[in-house]
This record gives structure tokens, C-alpha cells and sequence, in this order.
């Protein structure tokens, strides 16, 4: 179930075709609960993806690598005691927004986590505009990756960065 309103695809910028930007844009709300209430799901709610291009690897030209961009503007439910963008919301958009590329090369789904690396730069407080680029590094059969940078628009500064390595799950074994 998507838990978000589909967008116009012509508000989405990149070479894509509108399909499949509509089809990215749906696995924001497709990671959200049917309860409406589950973790972050008003944050993820309100990630806006702007930008959705598929192009050649520069340094693998037979390789094709996703880039999503998206917006976000923190608010109070994603800060510290500080006042300043939390870690862990950090780590979310991140999550949510690297998955994005890799399910724009792939065609489909994004996979499951395996492992979330996170850098912290630089505070962004209450009000400040975020432009989160997401870019796939490798996507295979059964493990991708992809990196991501949050960056401050206001200040022109990198805030947080982020490694994440995604799996195909595989069958239960009963």
C-alpha cells in the first residue's frame, strides 16, 4: 500500500521515463506501514524526490548507474536535544533515499538491508532545507550498493554521508 500521493512526473526532473518515476516515487510509501504510525513515517511522507536519472557509469561506461535526488526541510520531530538534525533521522533519510537509485537501475525492488555506514559532517537546525543525492555504486543479482550525501542548501554544506549495501533476502528454510 503507498502511504504517499503519487506526484506529477513532469515535477520530476531526469531522464527517466515517467513510469518508472512514478514507480520510484512509490517505494517511499510502499516502506511505510498500513497503520499510518509507523517509524518515521511522517518524515517519510514528506521526502520529495526531484530528480531521477539512469546513465552510464563514467569509469564502467557498459555499467549504468541510478542518481535520485530528493528535499526534505527539518522540522522538530527530526532533531536532537540540541536542536540539530538527529543521527538516527540522518540514518533514515539516507536508508530510505539510497535505496531509491538502485531500484531506478534495477527496474525493481531495492532489496533489503544489509548494512548502513554513516558519516556525520556538519549540524543542520530546525528549518534548514536538505537536498539528499543518492547514487547506486553496484547493483547485481543478489547485492547492491549505493552512497548518499545529505547536504545543508542553505549553507552549501554536507551534513551527513552514508554507505548502504543492500541484499536480495533469500527463501526461508524450513
Amino acid at each position: 500500500m503507498d502511504h504517499r500521493p503519487k506526484p506529477d512526473p513532469s515535477s520530476i526532473q531526469g531522464n527517466v521515463p515517467d513510469e518508472l518515476k512514478l514507480f520510484v516515487d512509490s517505494l517511499l510509501g510502499r516502506f511505510m506501514v498500513d497503520s499510518l504510525r509507523g517509524f518515521a513515517d511522517d518524515i517519510g511522507r514528506r521526502i520529495k524526490i526531484t530528480e531521477i536519472t539512469v546513465k552510464p557509469m563514467e569509469n564502467a561506461p557498459k555499467k549504468r548507474e541510478g542518481v535520485v535526488v530528493c528535499e526534505i526541510e527539518v522540522d522538530e520531530g527530526m532533531v536532537n536535544g540540541g536542536g540539530n538534525l538527529h543521527g538516527g533521522c540522518s540514518a533514515y533519510l539516507i536508508d530510505m533515499c539510497t535505496s531509491l537509485p538502485i531500484a531506478a537501475v534495477s527496474g525493481g525492488y531495492a532489496g533489503v538491508s544489509q548494512s548502513l555506514n554513516m558519516l556525520y559532517h556538519a549540524p543542520a537546525p530546525v528549518g534548514t532545507p536538505l537536498r539528499i543525492i543518492s547514487k547506486s555504486i553496484a547493483v547485481g543479482a543478489r547485492a547492491m550498493s549505493s552512497r548518499g550525501e545529505i547536504w545543508d542548501t542553505k549553507n552549501s554544506r554536507l551534513v551527513a554521508s552514508g554507505v548502504h549495501v543492500k541484499m536480495m533476502p533469500s527463501s526461508p528454510k524450513l
